[in-house]
């Protein structure tokens, strides 16, 4: 997946010299340090520099993109996504946030989880 197939809200997360997605700039979208976002994603922190990484690090970022992108949409700001992403507890997962359950492998469930509030099902 390339930050281009991410759609409009997504596109920024890319590299102008590359079709794959910058962990740079999502790193500093969520204001975490490399190794953070390395460890949020799972995968080491050299995987994020190198080059001959860029398609193990455009997959293992799309889904964080991809939430960070419908959270935009539905908030209206960028800012405000981020900070749910970061700090607003998902409801029927004990107080966990997305950052929380993205980083135990879950980030499918966030995800549906978005799907269904913008379905209206816990609006």
């Amino acid at each position: 997946m390339t930050a281009q197939s991410l759609g409009v809200w997504a596109a920024h997360f890319g590299d102008a010299r590359s079709p794959f997605l910058s962990a740079r700039r999502v790193s500093e979208l969520l204001g975490v340090t490399q190794s953070e976002l390395a460890r949020l994603v799972g995968v080491a922190r050299n995987t994020l520099t190198a080059r001959s990484g860029t398609r193990k690090v455009d997959q293992a970022l799309s889904p964080v993109v991809s939430i960070l992108a419908m959270a935009s949409e539905m908030a209206g700001d960028e800012n405000r996504a981020v900070i749910w992403f970061k700090h607003q507890p998902i409801p029927g997962w004990a107080g966990k946030t997305a950052y929380d359950l993205v980083g135990e492998g879950k980030a499918n469930k966030v995800l549906a989880y978005l799907e269904a509030v913008r379905s209206g099902v816990y609006a």
